[in-house]
């Protein structure tokens, strides 16, 4: 028998919701494929916190010594430092798990992509969805046929969602934040992923409020040769937020709904949920763990099912394509 591999040193830039979810990952499963060697934060705050909640876990004086304990950096921190979190990162020879986007500099973003070669990846979780895996298996059985039509809506009730007040500093910037960056691209990134490549956009934003992120968007574009239409809005439910990805085509129609929850249009015209489906509060841990396990893979050169480096450039390509639009108005 093999001996098994000792789980990878993951290092963690950033202790905030994603870095502490990322903790809660690894650290509440038996046998996790990684364990956590270090997590450094500029906030000596958000540290504390993680040192009341996770006493065990290393923390450390700064970025490099980040790095330095890891074999896999994951970079949880703000966008507008993605890009030296993860450069420093390589240059270490350490592989680089980021969230999105990579980059506030498109420029910076595609240089970073054309040097960094395989050992990165970004944290779209759709990537190891069980939701995304039954619209795949559905749409390869023929539950679709040809594609006719994608329609993406995504809805808040207010923006920042309530849970990210302590980043609502750059979640609400026009800079950095906004929801086209923030939840639009995850959708991107699933018709890119299940269509085909982003292109022939047309799309403007609004922004009514100086100094703040867009209030709403409209979009329209093609992924592969489907037709996708696009609209998000702040203020149009009184839920936290509501999202639906649906997809038509010729022998009927699927979507992914709320994050999670893969449903098939019945005869009637009405939606039924995979018999697995759960909602998001359950779903999201299971992806996250599974997301690890292509960190382990990605970072020893072996074939991953993350998001790469490219996807995430060509969905970032449209995100700020989309908001740009609406650039006057800001």
């Amino acid at each position: 028998m093999h001996p098994t591999p000792a789980p990878l040193a993951l290092g963690i830039i950033g202790a905030g919701i994603m870095g502490e979810r990322m903790l809660n990952a690894v650290l509440g499963q038996d046998g996790a494929p990684v364990r956590v060697a270090a997590i450094w934060d500029p906030s000596p705050a958000a540290l504390a916190r993680i040192a009341a909640a996770f006493p065990d876990v290393p923390r450390v004086a700064d970025a490099a010594a980040v790095v330095a304990a890891s074999e896999c950096v994951y970079v949880a921190s703000p966008p507008a430092s993605h890009l030296g979190h993860a450069r420093a990162a390589l240059a270490a020879g350490r592989s680089v798990f980021c969230e999105k986007p990579l980059a506030v500099d498109l420029t910076e973003a595609r240089d970073f992509v054309a040097r960094a070669g395989g050992r990165g990846a970004v944290n779209f979780p759709f990537a190891s969805s069980l939701g995304v895996a039954a619209l795949s298996q559905w749409i390869a059985e023929g539950a679709v046929g040809a594609p006719r039509r994608l329609t993406i809506e995504v809805a808040f009730a207010r923006w920042p969602r309530p849970w990210q007040a302590d980043a609502a500093r750059w979640l609400d910037a026009p800079q950095e934040g906004g929801f086209t960056r923030e939840v639009v691209s995850h959708f991107l990134f699933l018709s890119r992923r299940l269509l085909g490549p982003l292109h022939d956009l047309t799309a403007r934003a609004e922004f009514p409020e100086a100094g703040r992120s867009e209030r709403a968007v409209a979009a329209e574009f093609r992924a592969g040769d489907v037709p996708v239409v696009l609209r998000g809005r702040v203020g149009d439910t009184a839920q936290d937020d509501h999202n639906t990805w649906t997809l038509n085509g010729e022998a009927g129609t699927v979507r992914l709904r709320d994050w999670a929850i893969a449903e098939r249009r019945r005869p009637d015209g009405g939606f039924e949920a995979a018999p697995d489906a759960v909602p998001n509060e359950r779903a999201r841990p299971i992806a996250l763990r599974r997301q690890l396990e292509g960190v382990v893979r990605m970072t020893r050169g072996e074939p991953h099912h993350l998001a790469t480096l490219a996807e995430a450039l060509e969905v970032q390509e449209i995100v700020e394509a989309i908001v740009t639009r609406g650039d006057a108005g800001r």
